[in-house]
């Protein structure tokens, strides 16, 4: 299974909104970092500022545009991320990078705009 595999895998456990299943992706000491806010290292403080963000979320909808693979591994995504929070849609378009090893995601790096997100939030 390649790298870009996993990645679609990782989305996958996403759009079922299964958070349990997203957190089997992650090595033990994984980076997480949703710029523009602080970067978290392992998998308590992912799954914080996972439940942070998506814990509200009745319904989460991934789309990949376009996944790259580099020569040593790193897989980066071109997304549409879309969330409901009740009655409020946010769609925030993505740019994720994705380093793993031995099957696990070891770095991961989202960039968005959070003025975006902000704005979509207050309605």
């Amino acid at each position: 299974m390649s790298n870009s595999d996993i990645v679609r895998d990782f989305i996958a456990a996403w759009n079922l909104n299964d958070m349990d299943r997203v957190m089997t992706f992650f090595s033990a000491d994984c980076i997480y970092h949703n710029i523009p806010i602080e970067p978290v290292q392992g998998a308590d403080a992912i799954r914080a500022v996972i439940r942070g963000f998506a814990g509200a979320a009745s319904k989460i909808d991934w789309v990949i545009h376009r996944i790259a693979e580099t020569s040593d591994g790193v897989v980066l995504t071109e997304r549409t991320d879309r969330f409901q929070f009740g009655d409020r849609s946010v769609e925030l378009p993505v740019m994720g990078a994705f380093e793993l090893s031995d099957g696990k995601i070891s770095a991961w790096r989202d960039y968005f705009d959070m003025a975006q997100f902000q704005a979509q939030m207050a309605g």
